[in-house]
């Protein structure tokens, strides 16, 4: 990355292999994230439902620059992180 980008926002539960996957599969990118626990994060849990409209249906919730990613979606996840400039 040439320039600092906002962390990728990341928002899990404890038991969602899924989201340890995305935790993992950016952090082999360097791509800097922030992992919000939904279950042990009340705030983390609004943030995320008022982002969705309250139409939840699983974790991860990704969000790249605004953009949201629902579930463990490499092929969504390369493109934003394209169009955002955090990987070539």
């Amino acid at each position: 990355m040439s320039k600092e980008k906002a962390p990728v926002i990341i928002y899990s539960t404890s038991w969602c292999a899924y989201c340890k996957m995305a935790v993992q599969y950016l952090a082999s990118m360097d791509v800097p994230t922030i992992d919000k626990n939904i279950e042990d994060d009340q705030s983390a849990h609004d943030e995320l439902m008022a982002k969705i409209g309250g139409n939840f249906r699983g974790v991860p919730v990704i969000d790249i620059s605004g953009q949201l990613v629902l579930g463990f979606d490499r092929g969504k996840i390369d493109e934003y992180l394209r169009q955002f400039g955090y990987i070539k």
